[in-house]
Order: structure tokens, then sequence, then C-alpha cells
């Protein structure tokens, strides 16, 4: 395995940067290691808040040759690699998912192996799973056979991390995100994006049309979980990381039905109603929970947040008085 030169300093670079995770894992990360340490990138131009507390280059992954001459020119030692098309917008046009997904991931790795990078972090999914994984309590290691375009490309990003690390000692390392949930940043083109849209409506029209059925019980994890289980899982020792495909993650499981009860905890006016469309077939083919036991036992994750504290913090940080609002 390839020998991690110790007098480098850290030098980060964030893919995707403008998006639901970026978003939140910038600020998370230039709090840890100082603004000019962390490079945020995206083929988008960004917010005022994003490039106005540290660098900030629109990139496209794709172009291997520019993504490589910002990671020689700037000393970059780790790269978090988010950008991605998400599953519900996945479908919409497949092989272009496929390609931004892929190629991008490719060129991440063979860019992290030719520098000598420190680390890679790259985000999978609980789309890897489908029909035929455990619907209940899924396992870290049991059958994968995903039904999106979305899901396959994570399930072989899976493997090529893997392989880099297995072939090259590439330290790469991955988290299987279930949905996540965030009131800083909009929702992406999610299959699990309800469960973002329905707090900003129940705060702005006291209603939610939910495109999922009342009883679709799915893995979620609110945000600030997310962003710590990432930063731990990259400061853990590389001897306690045994899973190189992707780490399962869990947090909570509900269904909307839950989670507008919980919502009408806070907001007892709010109303929701069920318009199921094409996401539910996606939905179906996921496991309603995870067993995370593995990530518990190799470098001790533990959520932080349950249903109840999960809603009263989003409602709390998308508008003032929010009771007020709808009661």
């Amino acid at each position: 395995m390839t020998a991690i030169n110790s007098n480098k300093k850290t030098m980060i670079l964030v893919t995707g940067a403008c998006g639901q995770i970026g978003t939140e894992l910038v600020k998370a990360l230039r709090e840890k290691h100082g603004r000019d340490k962390v490079v945020a990138t995206d083929r988008h131009f960004a917010s005022d808040s994003l490039q106005e507390t540290g660098p900030y280059f629109k990139l496209d992954v794709l172009d291997k040759y520019e993504l490589e001459n910002l990671v020689c020119s700037l000393g970059i030692t780790q790269i978090y690699h988010l950008a991605a098309v998400l599953s519900a917008s996945g479908e919409n046009n497949p092989l272009a998912t496929w390609n931004l997904n892929m190629e991008s991931l490719l060129n991440v790795l063979e860019i992290a192996r030719q520098e000598k990078l420190d680390k890679v972090f790259w985000p999978s999914s609980i789309a890897v799973f489908g029909p035929s994984s455990p619907r209940i309590n899924c396992p870290q290691h049991t059958v994968t056979e995903p039904t999106t375009v979305y899901g396959i490309s994570k399930n072989a990003g899976e493997h090529w991390c893997m392989y880099y690390f297995e072939k090259f000692g590439l330290d790469v390392r991955s988290l299987r995100y279930p949905g996540l949930i965030s009131y800083s940043a909009k929702a992406g083109g999610g299959t699990t994006d309800y469960a973002v849209d329905i707090f900003h409506q129940a705060v702005a029209q006291g209603e939610y049309v939910c495109f999922l059925r009342e009883d679709t019980l799915l893995p979620m994890l609110y945000m600030p979980d997310a962003i710590r289980a990432t930063l731990e899982l990259m400061d853990a020792p590389a001897e306690q990381i045994t899973v190189r495909t992707s780490y399962n993650l869990a947090g909570l499981s509900f269904t909307p039905a839950e989670l507008a009860k919980a919502i009408q905890t806070e907001l007892p006016g709010f109303k929701i109603s069920y318009q199921p469309d094409f996401r539910q077939t996606i939905a179906d083919s996921w496991p309603g929970s995870i067993n995370d036991s593995e990530a518990r036992n190799h470098w001790n994750w533990e959520p932080a947040y349950n249903l109840n504290a999960m809603t009263a913090d989003m409602l709390k940080h998308i508008g003032p008085n929010t009771s007020e609002k709808n009661g």
C-alpha cells in the first residue's frame, strides 16, 4: 500500500459543493480545518455564503484535465467527491446520469491514485438495494440488485472504490446514505425528498401533497448526523475501516404519515394528502430500515436525532415562530 506522507498539510477539495450534502459538509470542513484549507467546486455558480467563507472554483468533474490541474496546483491531499445525479432525476435521463456518476468517480479515483492523495470520500446510497434485498433491518452484506440507474451507478461505484483500495492502496471511504433531511438546502431530485419539502410546505402553506403513499417506510437521517458520520468516518484510523465498498448508515425510519403526525405536534393545523407518482415504485424497491451495526462497531457511529427532535429542529430553522403560522 502507498505510504502516506505525514508531513503533508491537509488540503481538501469538495466536488458538488452546491448540493444538499455539499452545502453543509463544506461548512463543517472549513470549521474543522480552516477556511483556506477547503476548496469548494461545482459546475454551478455558488451561493454568496459558499464563496464568502472560502475558496470556490467552477468545475466540471467530467473534465479530467481541469480537475487534475486544480488538484495539482492547489496541493490537494483529500477529495470529497459529491457530484452526482440523484435517483428520481436520474430516471429522466439514464445515460447522462450513468455518465456523470461513473465517469466523474473514475476521474477522481485515477487522479487520487496518480497524485498519491491521502484519502477520498465518495457517498453511496441505499439505492444500491433492490426488491430482492431484505426489507427490514437490511444488513451490510446482502443482495444488491438496484432498479434505478442511480442505484446501478452507486453499486458499480462501490466496487470501483474497493478495487482502487485493494489494487493501489488508495484510502477510499464511503457511506450508504439513507434519505437525508436538511433545512439549509432544497430537495435535489431524490425519492426521499418528500421528507425535506414537507417541512417547507408545512411552514409556507400549512399543507402538503405527498408523492408517496402514507405507509411508505423508508430509512432517513438528519443532516447534522450525516455530516458528523462523514467526518467521523474520515477521521477513523485506517485499520478500523474494514468495509471498503460502503458502510450502511442508519438514523431513523418513518412513513409520511408518521412524519406528518410529528409535524402536527408542532403545527396543529398542518394537513397532508397523498398522490403517489413514479417515485413510489422506486421507494417500494428500497428497504424500510437499515442495519448499520458494522459502522457502529468499527468506528463507533451513533445517531443523535430521533423523529421528534429532528422535526422540532427543522421547523425552528426553516422559519421563526412557525407554530403561529399554521396553528
